[in-house]
């Protein structure tokens, strides 16, 4: 008898029907000397410190790091403590009896990282000697999954994967229980959970939040001049290649500006500009896209996808791959076929006469090839599902359409000394951009030369404002996780940083909803706002490396090395262990920043509690208020005085030294507005909202 082991019953389901177990059984399906059984996702992990007799949070027992790590059934939190979960205990019994009565076990948990550590993890608590094959596949379609039983290969094949999954998981255990419990202590009350990777991740949406927040806008103005257009048409209007930032500067060129009847045309350039297609979607930029066009949060979205992949509709969804190998490629002609039925899709399979080739690359593939459809026609989909998976079939068709070309062409003109310009553009060949029709509407120059004096027919000057960057969203987040907190643009660029950047495609969307779930963030619409609790955190940890993007996208590199045999994982555990040290060492020194100074001050909001200052915020020591001052402002620590007068007179006097943005210093008072919100107050001026809390 064979054994084969699914990750989920659905897709075990799916498995059985093909090999033609189809007797139920508790636990499993047998018949045709297959048995098929599953897990429920990680039946066995890493124990927790009281596995190895270390019960409680005590400073003299960090860091905690096992010498060989005990593997537990899954464990449930109950008023006793955590204690193994029932079902479990019982599903990985029917498993153990499988195993050891079969001659193969064909492991066809997902086919990637964790998968692999599902099924290892199982493997060696049971005990097991049973030799074992691995079922490796892209999509659960019958044919799929036929070709992948008739193709499998040696267990072995996939130690690498393994070693990279386990120490993965390690390390998060390491990093995750030593500063959590380090952190803990040193805040004397409360818990507070760090991690691997979400205190880099909460570190990115804090200091993004700091940076908006304390942005100070500043005006600039810019000049405009027109001239008629062809017959018929709008006027044309030239915009200053130069921006003002002394308002009388500028009206001063205005008034010379309103005296001139004409500009000349100083410069044309003429430019034929290609937009390549995009490359098709890995789950990242699913959830980028789906986040930014959709509102989805990421984890909605890899939920929706995995639901499309279980009903044999997309291929695997959990890839960071954006790329189709060679033999891929060949089916795409017959699979693009199976859309020319298709209401919304089908009219553009003609029009694709030869597939561009951008997407298609041997030797750029992963574990997974990028997203693609199967072929199969959906059923019943829901109204959130069908938008997930006609997104995959859209950018299919944008991948493999033609480039769109543009004429580009840019006219400068120069009026009482100024230079202005206007662009034009003119699509040649629309391409991919036909897809989803959402190329702008062309802007056609007339033929102009060099030289030529044109009628100056109207004029005009603007104000404008500078703008802070915006609070990050999801798909901000992500791309910001993808590259380690860089900000690039360029689409290739960005993909070919992703190897060290934080979290992987399959867990980005779980370390979000871990900042969710430990209320250290919120959604504000789209936008990712940190809660105080979150923001408090971050003003403790932000300069340690336990918040260190880049250090975090290194160990996630030397994973993907462990994986590719570049990296030895023994070589990883023990730079894991000095990391673990390191990090628990400062963590336990910063109880300085949570000691405060007992005060009789009232609290402003709830009128119960008294404020309690801290060196990095004053707060209020009602549990269910917890109203907040911070001391940092603009580049400027506020003394225990000035927060005492904001408390108690609402305004502070007036304080010297707090920095723009641009690095300009300036002078103003801190007040309270109704809503407790602080404010700058300028001397002799208006109040300037600087800070809004919820």
């Amino acid at each position: 008898m064979k054994t084969i082991i699914a990750e989920k019953p659905s897709v075990a389901r799916e498995i059985a029907q093909i090999v033609g177990a189809t007797k139920r059984e508790i636990g499993y399906l047998t018949g045709n000397g297959y048995s098929v059984t599953w897990a429920f996702g990680h039946l066995v992990t890493p124990a927790l410190p009281d596995g190895y007799g270390i019960k409680g949070f005590h400073r003299d027992n960090l860091p905690i790091i096992p010498p060989v790590f005990t593997l537990v059934p899954r464990q449930v939190k109950t008023e006793r403590g955590y204690t193994p979960d029932r079902d479990v205990v019982a599903q990985i019994k029917i498993i153990a009896r499988l195993f050891s009565e079969s001659e193969k076990i064909i492991v066809a948990t997902d086919a990637g990282r964790e998968g692999e550590l599902i099924f290892r993890y199982l493997y060696e608590y049971i005990g097991c000697s049973t030799p074992f094959d691995r079922l490796w596949i892209n999509s659960l379609t019958d044919k799929a999954i036929c070709e992948g039983l008739e193709n499998l290969k040696s267990g072995n094949h996939y130690d690498r994967l393994y070693y990279a999954a386990k120490a993965r998981s390690e390390a998060d255990w390491l990093v995750g229980i030593n500063a959590t419990q380090a952190i803990t202590i040193a805040a004397g009350r409360g818990t507070y959970s760090l991690g691997r990777v979400q205190t880099p991740t909460l570190a990115m949406i804090c200091s993004r939040y700091w940076e908006n927040k304390q942005f100070v806008s500043e005006a600039f103005w810019q000049l405009h001049v027109s001239t008629a257009g062809e017959a018929n048409e709008e006027a044309l209007t030239f915009t200053s290649v130069e921006k003002w930032n002394d308002k009388q500067t500028a009206e001063k060129i205005f008034e010379a500006i309103k005296k001139c009847h004409s500009i000349t045309i100083s410069n044309i350039e003429h430019k034929e500009t290609v937009q390549e297609t995009p490359l098709l979607y890995d789950l990242t930029t699913l959830q980028k896209e789906a986040n930014t066009k959709h509102g989805f949060s990421a984890e909605k979205t890899l939920n929706i996808a995995q639901k499309l992949y279980e009903a044999k509709l997309i291929t695997y969804p959990r890839t960071g791959c954006r790329y189709i190998p060679e033999d891929v490629f060949t089916e795409l002609p017959t699979l693009l076929l199976t859309l020319k039925g298709s209401s919304k899709w089908g009219g553009y399979i003609d029009h694709i006469e030869e597939l561009t080739r951008r997407s298609v690359d041997n030797t750029k593939i992963t574990d997974h090839h990028a997203l693609l459809i199967t072929g199969i026609k959906p059923q019943n989909l829901s109204s959130d599902e069908a938008t997930i998976y006609h997104m995959i079939i859209g950018r299919m068709l944008e991948s493999f359409s033609d480039k769109c070309i543009k004429d580009v062409t840019s006219v400068s003109v120069e009026c009482a000394g100024v230079d202005f310009v206007l662009k034009g553009a003119v699509v040649k060949q629309l391409g991919w951009r036909a897809i989803y029709g959402e190329e702008k509407e062309e802007i056609t120059l007339p033929e102009w030369s060099e030289g030529e004096i044109l009628p100056l027919t109207a004029s005009s000057l603007t104000e404008g404002q500078t703008k802070p960057k915006p609070l990050h969203t999801e798909a901000s987040l992500l791309a910001a996780m993808e590259t380690a907190g860089k900000e690039i643009e360029n689409e290739e660029l960005r993909h070919s940083l992703s190897a060290c950047g934080i979290g992987t495609p399959a867990t980005r969307a779980s370390i979000i909803e871990t900042l969710f779930h430990r209320e250290y963030m919120t959604r504000q619409k789209k936008s990712l706002v940190p809660t105080e609790k979150g923001l408090a955190l971050y003003s403790v940890v932000k300069d340690m490396n336990i918040a260190n993007v880049e250090m975090t996208g290194e160990w996630e590199l030397a994973l993907a090395n462990i994986e590719n045999g570049k990296l030895q994982a023994d070589t990883f555990r023990k730079d894991i262990e000095a990391y673990t040290a390191q990090i628990t060492s400062e963590l336990l020194t910063c109880d300085k920043f949570f000691t405060h100074k007992e005060t009789q001050c009232p609290c402003p909001k709830c009128k119960i509690g008294s404020m309690q200052f801290y060196s990095k915020v004053v707060r209020c020591d009602n549990p269910s208020c917890g109203f907040p001052v911070f001391r940092q402002v603009a580049g400027k620590t506020l003394e225990d005085q000035d927060i005492l007068d904001l408390l108690t007179k609402g305004k502070t006097g007036l304080i010297k030294g707090f920095n723009s943005k641009q690095g300009k210093t300036f002078s103003a008072a801190i007040a309270f507005d109704a809503n407790l919100n602080t404010q700058f107050v300028f001397p002799e001026s208006k109040p300037h909202s600087r800070e809004k809390r919820r």
